[in-house]
């Protein structure tokens, strides 16, 4: 038996529509990491681009259990000796609140080339509007997702 290996006339993209409203950060940006490497399909080739475009709205209404709202930290502008400081509280009321999500699914990807060109699939928004309508975007109930696979 031979391993399959998708070649790129195999890859079907599908846009993706997730509501952060409520969701935990950790949780959603597993999940959003998962659907932009390709990893929920049958025929994942680690070394190809297989998944989907994902658009997350409502950015600004994340979920964040515990203290990290007011203790965690965003360091590091990149440039040297640009360290700043500033809470995921200040990030989320701020100007740009969807850098938080990005952030947090870009360090749940792997470090690497392809990781890079997977983050152009991801488009965040910090309310609910967003300009990708004429894609079709399917909903996914991130809610219900995590509903179904919690213990008692």
């Amino acid at each position: 038996m031979k391993t399959y290996t998708a070649t790129p006339a195999d890859i079907d993209k599908k846009w993706i529509i997730i509501d952060a409203e409520g969701v935990v950060l950790g949780r959603l940006a597993s999940i959003i990491a998962m659907r932009l490497r390709g990893k929920h399909k049958a025929t994942f080739t680690p070394h190809m681009d297989m998944g989907d475009n994902v658009i997350v709205i409502n950015a600004e209404k994340v979920q964040l259990t515990g203290k990290k709202r007011e203790e965690r930290h965003y360091w590091h502008t990149g440039h040297p000796g640009g360290i700043k400081s500033r809470t995921k509280d200040q990030m989320l009321t701020g100007d740009h609140p969807e850098r938080v999500v990005t952030l947090a699914v870009k360090r749940m990807l792997p470090g690497n080339r392809l990781s890079r060109k997977q983050m152009t699939n991801l488009r965040v928004y910090a309310g609910t509007d967003h300009p990708h309508e004429a894609q079709n975007p399917e909903v996914l109930d991130v809610k219900a997702m995590n509903k179904k696979n919690t213990r008692v």
